[in-house]
C-alpha cells in the first residue's frame, strides 16, 4: 500500500473510496474528486495501472477479498463503485456481485453508510429501453452475462440496508461533458441514449453530499 495526500491544506476533508478507479469512468471520478478537495482512496488490483494517480491513497488487492475491502473502507465517508467487467458472451460473470457483497460487509463492519454504485442501461427495470440495436443485438449477443451480474449486484445494494444510490448511465462516450444531465426514473418513451463519462462522474460525485436520489435508481442521459 502506498499513500499520498492532497496538497491543498484548505480542502474539505471528505474521504471517499473509489472502486474501479483505473477504468475510464473511475479515473474521471478520481480526478474530479481530487479537484473538489476530497481525500481519495482507490482499491486497485494492479498498482502499475494506477501509477499516474497522484494525490491518491492506493490499496492494492482483490475487490472480492473482505480483508482487503475492509482496509480500503476504513475511515471513509462514502464509497463510489465504478466497477466494470468486459463483455463475456460465453462465460458467467460474478465479479460485480461478489465484490459488492464484500463491499457491503466491509461497509457495515466499518460503519460507513453512503454507497453510490454505477451499473448501466439494461439493468433492472431499465432493461428493454436501449433501442433496437442495443436490445436485440448487442445485449443478447455480448452483454447478457454481464448484465445478469449487474442485476445481482443491484440486488445486493438494494438489500444492504446502506444509504445507497444506484446510477444507470446510457451508452457511454468520450465526448466533453455538457455539465448537466437528465436523471430519469420514468423510462416510458425512452429508447436508447448516450452520455459522456465526464458527466457521469460529475453526477456521481454530486451524490456524495446529497440525499436527492437516496434509495433510488436514476437512469442518466443527455
Amino acid at each position: 500500500m502506498t499513500k499520498s495526500t492532497n496538497d491543498n491544506p484548505h480542502a474539505a476533508q471528505t474521504k471517499i473510496l473509489v472502486l474501479g478507479a483505473t477504468g475510464p469512468t473511475g479515473r474521471l471520478s478520481v480526478s474530479q474528486a481530487l479537484a473538489r478537495g476530497y481525500e481519495v482512496t482507490a482499491l486497485v488490483r494492479s498498482p502499475e495501472k494506477a501509477a499516474d494517480m497522484k494525490g491518491v491513497r492506493l490499496v492494492v488487492g482483490d475487490a472480492r477479498d473482505e480483508k482487503t475491502m475492509r482496509q480500503a473502507v476504513t475511515g471513509q465517508d462514502a464509497v463510489i463503485s465504478a466497477l466494470g467487467t468486459p463483455a463475456s458472451p460465453f462465460k458467467q460473470v460474478t465479479l460485480l456481485s461478489s465484490a459488492t457483497r464484500a463491499l457491503v460487509t466491509a461497509m457495515k463492519t466499518e460503519q460507513v453508510s453512503r454507497l453510490i454504485a454505477i451499473t448501466g442501461l439494461g439493468a433492472g427495470d431499465s432493461a428493454g429501453h436501449g433501442g433496437f440495436l442495443f436490445d436485440k443485438v448487442i445485449f443478447p449477443l455480448l452483454l447478457r452475462n454481464v448484465y445478469a451480474d449487474k442485476n445481482r449486484q443491484e440486488a445486493v445494494v438494494r438489500e444492504s440496508g446502506l444509504d445507497w444510490t444506484i446510477i444507470r448511465p446510457t451508452v457511454l462516450n468520450k465526448k466533453a461533458g455538457r455539465g448537466n444531465v437528465r436523471a430519469l426514473t420514468d423510462l416510458s418513451g425512452l429508447h436508447g441514449g448516450t452520455i459522456a463519462r465526464e458527466d457521469v462522474a460529475k453526477f456521481v460525485l454530486d451524490q456524495v453530499r446529497s440525499d436527492a436520489w437516496r434509495h433510488r435508481s436514476p437512469l442518466i442521459t443527455w
